[in-house]
């Protein structure tokens, strides 16, 4: 497990039987990592939007005497390259978390199966439907563009509304067996609605997330965290993105004609001239 602040409280909340509630705690507390150790209770509770009573439940849930307790427990596990980064400027900071991103994707990849596994459902779905709203969009947009050089049939749901329900049946009745989902803060609505609606379906559901606390945890049969960074006004994606071109290969290795698509499209591509050396 990564000694990075979100790589600590993952293996912290790991083999415990969280309420909804204290899931969003959770959920709240990975993405606020490295300032969780010097909240309140009362800043956590409006942080993660419950009550301060639910902190404290919390606190005790996961074997401590109170939220002083896991909050003492947490300062004293901060490591030592917190320090180091103090005297770097915002901009380098938000650079240093993600590089301790990658490195806690890094170490979770050191067990294949969840990828494997996960590549041999989105190998077998045709057609892949795949899913990413709002700040998700380009990850979801990147993944289907590659993903459509070695899989026959990939069909992109990067826009919401009325009609993506309707989408999610069209690719069901056409034979989907899977879909992924690229998840990212802050989680739309639609997005959890759409990803229980694909199960309601019969739909398998491959989901990447910031956290195995997500809000779509609950409605993904797999789902393969990749932490977001929050230094910056907006959050950077580096390691789903890294965990995106994973699980594309992964697919790739599942499906047997995929080199000879990839070399059938470099030679359609040369002969239109389509790339500038």
């Amino acid at each position: 497990m990564s000694d990075s602040p979100a790589g600590r409280l993952q293996a912290l909340f790991e083999g415990h039987r969280l309420t909804p509630t204290q899931r969003r705690i959770a959920h709240c507390m990975v993405r606020r990592a490295a300032d969780v150790p010097f909240l309140s209770s009362v800043e956590l509770a409006e942080l993660a939007g419950v009550s301060q009573p639910s902190v404290t439940r919390f606190a005790v849930a996961l074997g401590f005497d109170g939220y002083p307790a896991l909050r003492r427990h947490l300062r004293e596990s901060v490591p030592a390259v917190a320090e180091e980064h103090a005297a770097y400027n915002e901009y380098q900071q938000a650079v240093l978390g993600e590089i301790e991103n990658l490195k806690h994707l890094a170490e979770l990849l050191a067990d294949p199966a969840p990828v494997e596994r996960a590549g041999r459902l989105l190998a077998a779905s045709r057609p892949l439907p795949v899913l990413g709203l709002r700040a998700a969009s380009s990850q979801a947009r990147g993944f289907a563009y590659f993903a459509g050089k070695v899989h026959p049939d990939v069909r992109l749901l990067d826009e919401g509304g009325s009609m993506l329900d309707d989408r999610i049946d069209a690719a069901a009745r056409a034979g989907a067996s899977a879909l992924l989902c690229f998840a990212l803060p802050r989680h739309p609505r639609e997005v959890v609605d759409a990803l229980a609606y694909a199960r309601s379906a019969g739909l398998t559901v491959v989901t990447v997330a910031e956290s195995a606390f997500a809000p779509v945890a609950a409605h993904s049969d797999l789902l393969i965290p990749a932490a977001v960074g929050t230094g910056l006004a907006f959050d950077t994606a580096c390691a789903p993105m890294l965990l995106g071109r994973v699980l594309l290969e992964a697919m790739a290795d599942e499906l047997p004609d995929a080199q000879a698509r990839l070399e059938e499209f470099d030679g359609k591509a040369a002969a239109r001239g389509l790339f500038v050396d």
